[in-house]
């Protein structure tokens, strides 16, 4: 035994060398760095096709194209075109060795296609690793996200992002179901209800491809008339893609579909399941297994194979406006998708936007509507503060509620629940004056007043200083009255005017999927109302004139779609289902609501449009940012010949601490907006021209472009 061996001291003996030697290994190997993805100096190529071409996963648009890479012989097998990759960026021309280009910083990406030769004359530097041999990316979803990028001015690597969503490991080593046969052809069930209905099932059913622009009837049957044309076209042996503005009507349709196919028949594609099963589902529908998908937004990239019907529901909804760039809308994808598949297209909601209007009258698509005889008998009463109200109550136009809406509450809550919607959530009530409704607004910084709960002074918005002696600058009044009283406000009024009536409150903090069909107040902002078992016995529109107010070409429009669908959810007119709007009842949207022609109001919406050269008749651009950044960028763009710039215009600046809208300024800064309007038939000249200008002044260009801005002003 050597010293180095021997106990020392007389204490406790040393372990044997052996085990020294393995703790100086492993404490050796803990500290070894991670090793990084080889640069495959010296290694031989691929025999066949030894060219990569990759697009790169970086979301500038003067690296909006593909890049070729050399394919070492051991990734051979599995870099095959749909995989993702990683790839060394950034190298330069100097950094070469053995042939090889090296250097650069580690990034993701696609590999598109394999080449037998590059068309770059230079050295190529080799892919570092194949992530996963899973085929993810084909010709087809290729080909509508570089459609999708070209119609919004964008990168093809950002609408990816939007497309293939993030790898999960666990998921990809799933094996996915054996897909199921065609079900049988369907029943045409409630479709019957629709002039075309019937034929419509039966077209999908035969393998045909309508197109249609379908007006829904109100109340719950919806999800079921969606769920018996996707089974339709499941049964012609061909994909179904639905697409619904948030997860409470996917699970509607989820619902409907399994009660009429059974299990494993169609996937659920929603932010909510998680990214393991939510990738799961998606390589399933990838792989064939599952041919029908309903799901949000980002399901409108989904991969079903022998694609033969897209639906969208609610295309009025702002959800399904994607905030990420490029910022395309459900809409647009899903008719780019119908015509580079040729497949069967399907827009419907209870309502009908302008858009959708503008399809039917060029002859694209069908109207699907049903009869008015059908229309009054689904739809509820409603009813507008009128003369005859007038004159028993001459206050019942200016009050916030009128003799009217008490009395409909009243009846009402003898026989179920009654709806109240809300046009905004919260306690805090704005301001205004009470005789000419002039917003007060502070003296110091011109911000917005705002009651207090306890009943103190009023208090800016903004800034935060208190008022105490306001009065209107414009008619010298001293009294204020709520501009728009929130969602928990309203909520507290009614509870103190029913207090042996519950009252539940539906809002951003808390939406409620349903409530039961038991008496009680259901105070709800737009968009989320649950739905009552049974229906509604009534339901109030408050603040009507806040939500027409609004300055903004779509204001009307978007008023009327959150009132429809606030009033489908009432009970039917023979059944007693009531429906009170406090607005202003010579207004086109209100009299809509009031005939339930939300078709004949986006018809002559669309004739204005067209007198006005407003979207969706021509196209339109938005261009904003700082003065200067906007001035140089108009000047650099060779925009087409017919287009009008409008603007620019400055934008309100952001609160310090309130959230940043899509496209607006960063709290605290000045921004301005111009507007580039062109014709039909050159909306495709114009993305080119703002795309190719910002490619051209790459990071110079401190500017937001966006396509089809919706909100416009």
């Amino acid at each position: 035994m050597s010293s180095e061996n021997e106990p020392a001291g007389g204490g406790a003996q040393d372990p044997p060398p052996e085990q020294l030697a393995l703790i100086r290994e492993s404490v050796r190997e803990a500290k070894a760095p991670r090793a990084k993805p080889r640069t495959w100096r010296g290694a031989a190529l691929a025999g066949e096709l030894p060219v990569a071409r990759v697009l790169v996963d970086k979301g500038v648009l003067h690296l909006d194209r593909y890049f070729d890479y050399a394919v070492p012989e051991e990734l051979d097998a599995d870099a095959q075109p749909g995989v993702r990759v990683r790839v060394r960026f950034g190298a330069g021309r100097h950094r070469v060795r053995d042939g090889r280009r090296e250097g650069g910083g580690l990034i993701d990406g696609f590999l598109v296609e394999r080449l037998a030769e590059s068309d770059y004359s230079g050295p190529l530097a080799a892919l570092a690793q194949v992530v996963s041999p899973e085929p993810v990316l084909d010709e087809e979803l290729l080909g509508l996200a570089r459609a999708v990028a070209d119609r919004y001015a964008g990168s093809l690597a950002d609408v990816l992002q939007l497309a293939v969503p993030p790898r999960n490991a666990r998921a990809e080593k799933r094996t996915s179901p054996e897909p199921l046969p065609p079900p049988p052809v369907p029943e045409p069930g409630s479709w019957t209800r629709y002039e075309q209905g019937a034929a419509f099932v039966a077209a999908l059913a035969s393998g045909g491809t309508p197109r249609a622009v379908w007006n829904a009837l109100p109340g719950p049957r919806w999800s079921e008339e969606l769920a018996r044309a996707v089974a339709a076209t499941l049964a012609s042996g061909r994909g179904a893609l639905v697409v619904l503005p948030d997860g409470r009507a996917v699970a509607r349709a989820d619902a409907a579909l399994t009660a009429l196919l059974g299990e494993g028949r169609h996937a659920v594609l929603t932010a909510d399941a998680g990214p393991e099963k939510r990738y799961a589902q998606w390589l399933a529908v990838r792989r064939g297994a599952v041919r029908a998908v309903v799901g949000t937004r980002a399901a409108m990239f989904a991969p079903v194979r022998d694609l033969g019907l897209v639906a969208l529901w609610d295309d009025g909804d702002d959800s399904h406006s994607e905030p990420h760039a490029p910022q395309p809308h459900a809409r647009e994808v899903l008719l780019l998708r119908a015509a580079q598949d040729r497949c069967a297209f399907l827009l419907g909601g209870w309502n009908c936007t302008v858009e959708a209007a503008q399809l039917v009258e060029t002859g694209w698509a069908r109207p699907l509507v049903a009869a008015r005889e059908q229309v009054r008998a689904a739809a509820p009463l409603v009813r507008t503060v009128g003369d005859q109200d007038l004159a028993r109550d001459e206050a019942a136009r200016a009050a916030r509620l009128p003799t009217l809406a008490w009395q409909a509450v009243r009846d009402g809550l003898r026989h179920g629940p009654v709806l109240v919607q809300v046009p905004r959530r919260g306690y805090v009530p704005r301001m205004a004056c009470a005789a000419c409704r002039t917003p007060a607004r502070c003296r110091h910084c011109s911000g917005p007043l705002e009651g207090q709960e306890s009943g103190a002074a009023l208090r800016c918005g903004w800034c935060g200083r208190e008022e105490g002696g306001w009065h209107c600058p414009e008619c010298g009044a001293f009294r204020l009255r709520a501009q728009i009283v929130g969602a928990r406000r309203t909520a507290e009024e009614l509870g103190r005017a029913f207090p042996a009536v519950p009252v539940r409150t539906s809002g951003r903090e808390q939406v409620l999927d349903t409530v039961p069909e038991t008496p009680a107040l259901v105070v709800s902002t737009p968009g989320a109302e649950p739905v009552a078992e049974g229906g509604y016995a009534a339901a109030l529109l408050l603040d009507g004139w806040a939500m027409l107010g609004r300055p903004d070409l779509r204001a009307g429009e978007d008023a009327l779609r959150r009132w429809l669908a606030a009033s489908a959810l009432v009970r039917p007119q023979s059944a007693g289902g009531t429906v009170v709007a406090v607005a202003e009842p010579t207004l086109r949207p209100v009299q809509a609501l009031v005939r339930w022609d939300p078709v004949g109001h986006a018809v002559r919406e669309l004739a204005e449009r067209a007198e006005l050269g407003f979207p969706p008749v021509s196209r339109m651009a938005a261009v904003a940012g700082p003065a200067e950044a906007v001035a140089a960028f108009l000047g650099a763009v060779e925009l087409p010949r017919e287009a009008e710039v409008l603007g620019p215009v400055p934008l309100p600046v952001t609160p310090a601490g309130r959230p940043r809208r899509v496209g607006g300024p960063p709290p605290g800064e000045h921004w301005v907006r111009a507007l580039v309007r062109v014709p039909p038939g050159r909306g495709a000249a114009l993305a080119g021209a703002l795309k190719a200008a910002q490619v051209a002044r790459g990071s110079d260009a401190a500017v937001w472009v966006r396509i089809d801005p919706p909100d416009i002003g």
